[in-house]
């Protein structure tokens, strides 16, 4: 006979089997409120990442002008070309449509169309005559988004100066490298939804995240001035056949960079289509041996130690002196030279000869203060510090070249800036050539001024120099060609043998001409440095390079409207017929 429960456990039973329900509730509404409200921002952002895919677009970088607001790199926006393939109805008929527009191989295209995904890049940044062709073709499953482009609107202008950007954005060279964090913006995203399965979704009008365009940078770089020094320097290279060319403009009073030329050119744009080494900024990632425009440094540094005065004589050897092992010659003989001659007619015989009289460990001390063996500290990438051998470790004929600027190395930033020293009164300034940056509402939150490092020599010897300078460019002097008919100038060439690799010795064919000085003479506002390698026609720097510095600087001058400080010459007959011209212009009036 079974026992039945009593009706108080009944009741007992029943509230035990309800408390059990409440509590498996209470649970499961504090895991709800857990998941639904204190966790919900971390499961959001998990379920976007199971079922949302983010496509980089490329962002828009920022405008790089020069000094006058004239665009030197400028970002524009361009389509991107893109495939949902299973949309597609003939693949490989559309892959050989799209191939002969995009100039790419049908096969490499009709392999992305084969792809298990529903959205493939087909070709990013095509130009718009592309696009407008792809469109008119009216393929359901292809379609664009805007992306930006860098673009060089001057092409060959300052391109190893700005340098240039790859295919996703990134300054690959130059300024655009060095800058890149600067100048790159934030990249906006392209959302793309995936199903239970992974597979991607594309929806139409999809849009993208917003974009944060980078900021500006405006160079101490003037257009018009680079364009002469690019020109002019070119013209140097056409006409002796030589093999490059440096060309740089500074402003000694405050270091800036003004222009700097390097040829070969390239186009940023197309810089595919160039070999490497063409991008190369040689002025700044270069050295080469200075040669005679070394001479100016050797002459400051022994005014300084008051070691000469400008009327001290040497006798020059007739032309050959022997320096331990080694026979240094001139490239004419000179008997006795004073200080000023030994520069006006480049003697290696006397320059040596003031050198010995200085001393090794003070020329050593002074050429380190004007900055050579050392980075300049210009912002840009590769900059090189040149090579001044201690004095303690080379042998005596190496001392002695030293002195004619063999057995170094420079870049040719290096030596325009220790010459604005000389031109400026004898402060060395930093170089630059990056003015300011600014953020696309027109603030500007980084601005450069001028920075003096140290004072090389005194004001006094700094104004002896310039007068002895001036003499390199007078009649006979080796600069002769360096005057310009409207401004003093002052300067000193430089005639540099290069080293064979093969002979491992210095060649007599393979030379570095080159001249660098400053104009107005008596109150600079300009220094110039041109330097032209390998000439295979007129090889001195008087020859060649001192031309094209005339043509540069008259050029320059006159553009920045500097007062011309001489008279020009008037040829007598030409003035008679320029005038006969006018009066019979008149009278047809």
């Amino acid at each position: 006979m079974v026992k039945l429960k009593s009706r108080s456990e009944t009741i007992k039973n029943i509230r035990v089997i309800g408390l059990l329900f409440l509590v498996f509730f209470f649970i499961i509404g504090l895991r709800g409120y857990f998941l639904q409200v204190l966790s919900a921002g971390k499961l959001n952002e998990i379920i976007k990442k199971q079922t949302e895919r983010k496509i980089e677009l490329l962002p828009k970088r920022g405008t790089i002008y020069d000094r006058n607001g004239s665009e030197l790199s400028v970002s524009i926006e361009v389509e991107s070309l893109f495939a949902r393939p299973h949309l597609i109805d003939n693949k490989s008929l559309t892959a050989i449509k799209i191939s002969r527009i995009l100039g790419v191989s049908h096969k490499i295209i009709l392999k992305k169309f084969n792809k298990n995904s529903r959205f493939v890049w087909i070709k990013r940044q095509i130009a718009p005559e592309e696009a407008s062709m792809i469109k008119n073709l009216g393929i359901n499953g292809l379609g664009f988004v805007e992306e930006s482009q860098r673009f060089y609107p001057n092409k060959e202008l300052g391109a190893q100066m700005i340098g240039f950007v790859g295919k996703d954005s990134k300054g690959l060279e130059g300024i655009e490298f060095e800058y890149n964090n600067v100048l790159k913006g934030k990249s906006r995203y392209l959302a793309i939804n995936r199903d239970a399965l992974g597979r991607q979704l594309f929806i139409d009008g999809a849009k993208t995240s917003e974009e944060v365009q980078g900021n500006d940078i405006t160079l101490t770089i003037d257009k018009n001035i680079q364009y002469i020094a690019e020109k002019e320097l070119q013209a140097a290279i056409s006409v002796s056949k030589a093999k490059s060319g440096i060309a740089v403009v500074m402003e000694p009073a405050t270091g800036k960079v003004l222009a700097m030329a390097v040829a070969p050119l390239f186009n940023p744009n197309q810089f595919s289509s160039y070999e490497s080494k063409t991008w190369r900024n040689r002025a700044i990632t270069d050295v080469f041996e200075p040669g005679s425009t070394f001479k100016t440094f050797l002459i400051a540094s022994a005014l300084e130690e008051n070691i000469i005065n400008p009327k001290d004589v040497f006798f020059c050897e007739n032309g050959s002196y022997r320096v331990a092992d080694r026979v240094i010659h001139d490239t004419h003989p000179h008997g006795w030279l004073n200080a000023t001659k030994i520069l006006k007619y480049s003697s290696n015989i006397g320059a040596s000869k003031i050198a010995r009289h200085l001393g090794s460990e003070l020329f050593y001390q002074h050429i380190r203060k004007f900055g050579f063996g050392e980075e300049t500290g210009v912002t840009f990438p590769s900059e090189a510090e040149g090579f001044i051998p201690l004095p303690y470790r080379c042998p005596e004929h190496t001392r002695s070249a030293m002195a004619f600027g063999q057995g170094i190395s420079v870049s040719a930033l290096q030596l325009a800036t220790a010459y604005s020293a000389i031109a400026n009164g004898g402060l060395y300034m930093k170089p630059y050539f990056v003015e300011k940056v600014t953020q696309p509402n027109g603030m500007t939150i980084q601005k450069t001024n001028p920075q003096v490092l140290r004072r090389v020599v005194s004001e006094k010897n700094a104004r002896t120099v310039r007068n002895m300078l001036k003499s390199v460019v007078s009649k006979d002097g080796t600069g002769e060609k360096a005057q310009t008919e409207s401004y003093n100038v002052a300067g000193k060439t430089g005639t540099s043998q290069k080293i064979d690799k093969k002979l491992k010795t210095y060649s007599s064919q393979k030379l570095i001409a080159s001249f660098v000085g400053f104009a107005p003479a008596d109150d600079p506002a300009i220094t110039v440095l041109v330097i032209i390698d390998e000439p295979e026609k007129m090889m001195y720097g008087g020859e060649i390079a001192a031309p094209a510095f005339s043509r540069i600087t008259s050029q320059t001058l006159n553009y920045l409207h500097i007062t011309p400080d001489k008279q020009p010459q008037y040829n007598y007959e030409s003035w008679q017929e320029a005038n006969k011209t006018v009066k019979r212009n008149n009278v047809r009036g």
